[in-house]
Order: C-alpha cells, then structure tokens, then sequence
C-alpha cells in the first residue's frame, strides 16, 4: 500500500524539477552571456528543444559557415556511399577508387592511402592547414596540390589535421559517384533531413571543398545533431547505417592539438560527446547517453584555440549543458 508520506515526497520531487532545471538554465545563460564571440546556441534533450537563443550574429535561420564542421558532413557521404556498394570497404586505395586525380608529382606511396586514411586525418601527406592552408587555396590546383605534398608519415600513422586531406577524399567521392559533393549532401542529408544546403566554394578544377567553408543553417546543424546522437536515424527513418555512426564513433586518432580522439570525422571527447569542429566555434555536438544534440555558431573570423574560446566551449558543454541530460 503506498503511503501517505510516500505521495507526499513523490508529489515534492516533481515540483522540485523544474526548480532545477530553471537553475540549470540560469546557470547556462549566465555562462554564455561571459562569451562574446558565441553567436546562436541550441540544445534539445530527447524530443524537446530546451534552449534555442541567437544573443548574438544574424540569427537561427541564417546561413552560418560551418568552417570545419564541413569534414564532419564528408564523412558522413562516404559512410553514405560504402552503403551503396560504391565501395568495398575503407580499405579501398587511392590507386583503386580515383586513379585519374592522382598528379605525376605526387609521392611514391600516395596511391596506397585508403579511405579510412582520409576520414581519420592519418593520410601520412603533409598538411595544407594551418599556415600552408592560404598558399594551398592560391595554387591553380588544389588536389594536385595536396597530393604532391611530401610524405611525412606512413598512411594510417598519427593524424596530421589537413583540409586538404578531406578535399581528396571528396574528389574521390565525385570521381565514384559521377556526383558533385553538393549533389551527393542533397541527395543523403539535406532531403532526409530537410535541410538546404546552398552551393559553397569550389577549387579551380570545379570540385566542390572538402572539408571546409560548407554554409548551413543553425537549425540544420541541430538536425544533424539529433541524426549522430540517434545512431544515424531521424525522424523515424535510418538515414545513415547504423553500422557508420557506430564505426564513426569509435576513437582512430588523437589530435595533438585539443587532447580529444578523432574518428570517422568526428571529435570524440571523454565526457562522451561526438563533435563537430569548425574554425571560430561551429560545433555539431551529440551526447547520446544524456539524450542532447546541440548546434553552436560562432564569429567566424576570430580562431577558437583548443586553450582559448574551444576550451570555454568545452566547458559549457561539459558544465551547463550537460547538466540537462
């Protein structure tokens, strides 16, 4: 028989929640208003948007450049792709899936690199990031570029983050498909998802970037939030395998820079988020144990160091938001 004093402290507990979760609340606003340079901010926790606020920037249903994030959106393609058959597996090669975009001066064992070389950073060529990056986006090719950079460490060694990497694997995606990456996003996510994804820069040859300057809404970024936290489906529906998500999630790398691990595209932080990372603060972010997907735009012309605003993203993410879960 259920007790008097056990309705009593039932009927205490469920005023005290959302007592709570206006603390929580308080607590998160408290700690965005100390940052700046943070333009839009939205978590929704299960079914329910919890937080949706622009304090700064043009708004939730303005394009954002995701900067980064891009690389993210890449690898979920390929998944995408391997799905279809397009390819055996990651393991395929260079000299396998796209012999034509290789350069005569590109070096002795590019052709070796693999897929899955590509999608983890560990492609072993040196890096067109950083302070290459400019020199890389003002040569006549990009892709020849990128696969004439010297070899500094073996395919599949430590990750050595480089746009240039995703680039090539995005030109192998177009080289397979017959498909421009606008295509192939249109075609996997932005109808599945209902998303616009607009067209965005293109290297000398025509081959959309991969890997960088992708323009979304915050909203759409939210959306692909809720697809990594629900193992690849939405809405109901399966729009990446399972079997992607799963293998995207697990760490292949570490990045020397921010201490997290790295998988298919994805930052994966200790405190179990998935994430998206563009220049300046763009974040995709997932924590599938806590229910959360949250999207976060940020000035795109100021860096977001991995000791700096990164570090106080993380935090938030770690801190305020996550206590939502």
């Amino acid at each position: 028989m259920i007790s008097r004093r056990r309705i009593f402290m039932s009927a205490v507990a469920a005023a005290a929640v959302p007592r709570v979760v206006h603390a929580q609340k308080a607590e998160l606003q408290m700690a965005i208003d100390g940052l700046p340079q943070l333009h839009s901010l939205q978590i929704q926790r299960h079914d329910e948007l919890v937080f949706a606020e622009a304090p700064r920037g043009p708004g939730l249903e303005r394009l954002a450049n995701i900067k980064s994030c891009s690389k993210s959106i890449v690898a979920l393609l390929l998944g995408a792709e391997l799905d279809r058959g397009t390819f055996a597996s990651v393991e395929v090669t260079l000299g396998d899936a796209a012999p034509g975009i290789l350069p005569p001066s590109a070096a002795p064992g590019v052709a070796g690199i693999s897929l899955e070389d590509l999608v983890t950073l560990r492609a072993g060529l040196g890096r067109t990031s950083g302070p290459n990056y400019g020199e890389w986006v003002s040569s006549s090719n990009w892709l020849a570029y990128a696969l004439s950079r010297p070899m500094v460490d073996q395919p599949g060694g430590r990750m050595l983050y480089s746009t240039g990497s995703t680039h090539i694997l995005g030109a192998v995606l177009t080289e397979a498909t017959r498909l421009s990456l606008l295509e192939l996003a249109r075609v996997h996510l932005g109808g599945p998802l209902g998303i616009e994804i607009p067209p965005w820069t293109r290297d000398p040859q025509g081959y959309y970037l991969g890997g960088n300057e992708m323009a979304l809404h915050p909203t759409a970024m939210l959306k692909l939030a809720v697809l990594m936290r629900d193992g690849g489906r939405f809405d109901g529906r399966q729009v990446v395998l399972h079997d992607w998500i799963k293998a995207s999630t697990e760490p292949r790398a570490h990045s020397p820079w921010s201490g997290l691990s790295y998988g298919y595209g994805w930052f994966l932080s200790p405190s179990g988020y998935v994430l998206g990372r563009g220049y300046g603060g763009q974040v995709i972010a997932a924590q599938p144990e806590r229910g959360l997907a949250v999207a976060i735009t940020s000035d795109p012309t100021r860096p977001a160091r991995s000791g700096g605003y990164f570090g106080d993203l993380m935090r938030l993410l770690e801190g305020p938001i996550l206590a939502l879960g």
